[in-house]
């Protein structure tokens, strides 16, 4: 590689497919057993989401699993509302 000139970047097939792999090792590239490998970057990366999202709700990061079903059941109903009364005002009118 010359100096001063940024590597190429390589497309989501190269990523996948890279160069010299056989086809035994990219049948084994599969979602379930990357995640039954656990890879360290991968539990850091759903940490960081889950931590985000958490921010994004102002949820405290210890909440239990109830917890975020009881939140998001509630958001889920608060935002049904103005559905909800305003199929009752078009009833009205029938």
């Amino acid at each position: 590689m010359r100096r001063g000139r940024p590597a190429p970047r390589r497309t989501q097939r190269q990523l996948a497919q890279p160069r010299g792999a056989s086809e035994t090792e990219l049948k084994k590239r599969t979602l379930t057993n990357l995640y039954n490998a656990s890879p360290t970057w991968l539990e850091n990366a759903h940490k960081q989401l889950d931590e985000a999202v958490f921010a994004a709700y102002g949820w405290p990061l210890d909440l239990t699993d109830e917890g975020i079903l009881q939140n998001l059941l509630a958001l889920n109903l608060e935002r049904s509302k103005p559905e909800q009364e305003s199929s009752i005002k078009l009833g009205d009118h029938d």
